[in-house]
């Protein structure tokens, strides 16, 4: 079975329509995957167990008796590893609740509740996917939106679904020709339009072609000027309106790009993003580069929107989708 439980399959052939970019005769394969990622992501997240969860372990080791001294420093370990107050708050009454409840006297047993706790913080299922399917990727500039649209090309392409491509970042110089480049790698069509064109009319011309090529997924670029909110999010609703409009048959979701080093920023602009376009699902990159991962349950906490998928690092297959069991127990 394939990723998503649909059985793997010969992809079709892509046929690239006329406004397509052509692939590359020999594009770069990716590298052999050399471990799980279950150990990639336990190896990414190193410098957040350092910094949250190994002194959480010595406090639970060193910890005689469960009271207000235990949770009041397990509340700045998590509060230090950017889990967010709301979340901080939420957890620790929660822990309070079952320690009192199932008499919990060993700081150990308080510990493996508190795992238990905070997989059930971070458990948001994520919808089905449905085909067709817009995706419509946001988030500023530097989080690495066009590395994850390419790797999300090649995970979908990989197991038999139709992918295309959209430059709706038409503003940030060099941008087409990055997406592009990742285009060749995953063997998929790029619609793209000079460098200053309107955005909808990349997306017009995108969806177009994505249904007359049958297309199973269409990944959408966009620009990420935050610090002008109004032009944002008039962008955005125009971009919407197209697809909405010519392709209503398809389901659209917008997913946000977080990077996981800009911690609580990037909270912040998880928060500004929510304000202009419903927001469905977030990435979270560059795990790998924070001691601070703990950004992934103030996330869930303060916005109620799912993590779809996370990055522990440069590789084609160090994005994977979100698992909240598999991400705490790494994380320990």
């Amino acid at each position: 079975m394939g990723l998503f439980g649909r059985k793997k399959e010969e992809p079709k052939p892509q046929a690239a329509p006329a406004a397509a970019q052509p692939a590359a005769q020999a594009p770069a394969q990716p590298e052999p995957e050399k471990k799980g990622f279950f150990a990639r992501l336990r190896s990414g997240l190193s410098k957040t167990r350092g910094n949250m969860t190994d002194k959480v372990d010595t406090l639970a080791r060193q910890t005689v008796r469960i009271d207000d001294d235990f949770y009041e420093e397990l509340e700045d370990i998590l509060i230090l590893s950017d889990c967010g107050m709301k979340a901080t708050t939420r957890i620790i009454d929660e822990l309070k609740a079952r320690v009192e409840k199932e008499r919990i006297k060993d700081g150990l047993q308080a510990k493996e509740i508190l795992k238990q706790i905070m997989v059930e913080e971070m458990d948001i299922p994520r919808p089905p996917l449905k085909w067709p399917m817009v995706m419509l990727i946001v988030g500023v500039n530097g989080v690495g939106k066009t590395t994850t649209i390419g790797k999300l090309a090649l995970r979908f392409q990989s197991i038999g679904r139709r992918v295309m491509l959209a430059a709706g970042d038409t503003f940030r110089a060099a941008a087409a020709e990055q997406l592009s480049i990742w285009a060749e790698r995953a063997r998929v069509p790029i619609i793209r339009h000079e460098e200053g064109a309107d955005p909808a009319a990349v997306v017009y011309d995108a969806v177009q072609s994505a249904k007359a090529n049958e297309a199973d997924l269409l990944l959408v670029d966009t620009a990420g000027r935050l610090h002008n909110k109004k032009n944002l999010m008039d962008e955005l609703d125009k971009i919407r309106r197209v697809i909405e409009r010519e392709y209503p048959q398809a389901d659209l979701r917008c997913i946000l790009v977080l990077d996981a080093t800009t911690g609580q920023n990037g909270l912040q602009q998880a928060r500004a993003f929510k304000e202009v376009c419903e927001v469905n699902g977030i990435i979270l990159t560059k795990l790998d580069g924070t001691a601070k991962g703990g950004i992934a349950l103030a996330i869930r906490q303060e916005l109620a929107v799912p993590v779809w998928y996370v990055g522990v690092g440069e590789g084609i297959d160090d994005l994977q989708p979100f698992v909240a069991k598999d991400f705490i127990e790494a994380l320990f």
